[in-house]
């Protein structure tokens, strides 16, 4: 499964989650002070005394996860335990594969409405349509269920059948299909030629999405002669982030030469810089990132460096602000650590955090009047408990986050279109890259 609900403030608030992901599995000892560990033992007496006394038999192992995840919210929104189960589902997440039946889903009027089946995927092969609703999986009707939980039932082993009941319009009664499940690879990046433009969106940042990319990229050029191509517009809209390693390599995609970004930490020996190297996939055609309240973390660092290095202009609105680093720590059986370590700065020495991206030309997309007063701008300043960034006092992150579902109106992606094909001009595009003067 795919979980899909809404363009409209998706990808803002899966950015409040979503985070630019490291892995690590070496834990620095601190010593503690003494009065630390006379605080622990009352940790110990409390959750004895819970466990002793309270109305009725609590779970132990609940007792300590929430008490792990108490401690943790304390810090910043990103920072969390995962148990077992929430650590496996990250990691399905950032592999960008799992077992499933391959069909994007919404819900609607409390039902299962498929939006698109995958094509050759247990879903599309089993003749599952858009448009169909599915009323019960294995015998249990969906009425009454999130989204996540729906998801999360027709997610499973490979190899194991579901069964699904579907109402279709037109058909007389409920069909029945059992589809067995298989490995279904997640796209995170889609693309195509819009004339003598190639148009590449990144989806989120998986292990897969490089790859991806170079990808549609080569498939573009096949399609479009050198001479014909104009460039390409980087669609990093409602993006939520991922891997930081698959940040820094598309960004490298676009670039020659250049940082792109750095990490630092509460220790100044801890800070990383990260170069890009020889070789644009795109020949230095000119390229256009679009960005919005919906674009957080990894896609901030890309939008980031192509901005500063002079690669590509930026478009469209106020980015998240999401702009600080989460390191994985495996805690073997007991799950997971996901904890803050760093914050992440643009070439140019700046920390996005709480500020988001300002775009070199502003354009708003307008909502449809049935979404007007309905949806609000979130953003990394917004939320509770956020690390407050060093330029936030100047000015906030984040703006609405909605794309339009149909092309002819998505006024930010056509006005990108214009500007390559030169029917509209900015003093910001094309960029340069010869001007930028950062570190080489």
């Amino acid at each position: 499964m795919i979980r899909r609900t809404s363009l409209v403030l998706v990808g803002a608030l899966m950015g409040a989650a979503a985070t630019g992901v490291v892995y690590s599995s070496i834990v620095p000892a601190v010593a503690a002070n003494p009065s630390t560990y006379r605080e622990l033992s009352i940790f110990g007496d409390v959750f004895e005394r819970v466990r002793a006394q309270y109305v009725t038999p609590p779970q132990d192992d609940k007792l300590i996860e929430n008490a792990i995840n108490g401690m943790l919210s304390s810090l910043d929104p990103h920072s969390s335990y995962m148990n077992s189960t929430d650590a496996e589902d990250m990691r399905t997440q950032t592999k960008g594969e799992f077992g499933g039946l391959g069909i994007e889903v919404t819900m609607e009027d409390d039902l299962v409405k498929v939006t698109s089946p995958i094509d050759d995927t247990p879903a599309a092969k089993a003749g599952v349509l858009a448009g169909d609703f599915i009323s019960k999986i294995d015998g249990v009707d969906v009425r009454g269920l999130k989204l996540e939980e729906a998801v999360d039932k027709m997610r499973g082993a490979v190899g194991k059948p579901i069964k699904l009941t579907i109402l279709r319009k037109g058909a007389e009664k409920p069909i029945e299909l059992t589809i067995v499940r298989d490995i279904i690879a997640v796209r995170a990046v889609k693309f195509r030629a819009e004339d003598d433009v190639g148009y590449v969106r990144v989806i989120s940042f998986t292990e897969k999405t490089y790859d991806d990319l170079r990808n549609a990229i080569e498939k573009i050029q096949a399609q479009v002669p050198a001479d014909k191509l104009k460039g390409y517009v980087l669609d990093l809209r409602l993006n939520p982030g991922g891997l930081l390693d698959q940040a820094i390599n598309v960004s490298d995609a676009f670039l020659e030469r250049g940082e792109v970004v750095s990490t630092r930490g509460r220790n100044p020996d801890e800070t990383r810089r990260f170069n890009a190297t020889a070789g644009d996939l795109t020949d230095g055609k000119p390229v256009i990132v679009l960005v919005n309240g919906g674009s957080a973390s990894a896609s901030e660092i890309v939008a980031g460096a192509l901005q500063d290095l002079k690669r590509a202009t930026v478009l469209g609105t106020r980015s998240f602000g999401k702009g600080s680093v989460q390191t994985i720590i495996p805690l073997g059986e007991a799950g997971a650590l996901r904890l803050t370590t760093a914050l992440y700065y643009t070439p140019s020495g700046k920390s996005i955090q709480g500020t988001g991206i300002s775009p070199d030309i502003k354009v708003e997309q307008p909502l449809p009047p049935e979404l007007l007063g309905k949806v609000e701008t979130t953003s990394e300043s917004s939320l509770r408990g956020h690390i407050k960034g060093q330029n936030e006092n100047d000015e906030g992150s984040g703006s609405v986050a909605y794309v339009p579902p149909e092309t002819k109106d998505d006024l930010q992606l056509n006005y990108a279109l214009d500007l390559l094909r030169g029917k509209k001009t900015d003093p910001a595009f094309p960029a340069n890259p010869e001007k930028a003067e950062l570190k080489k």
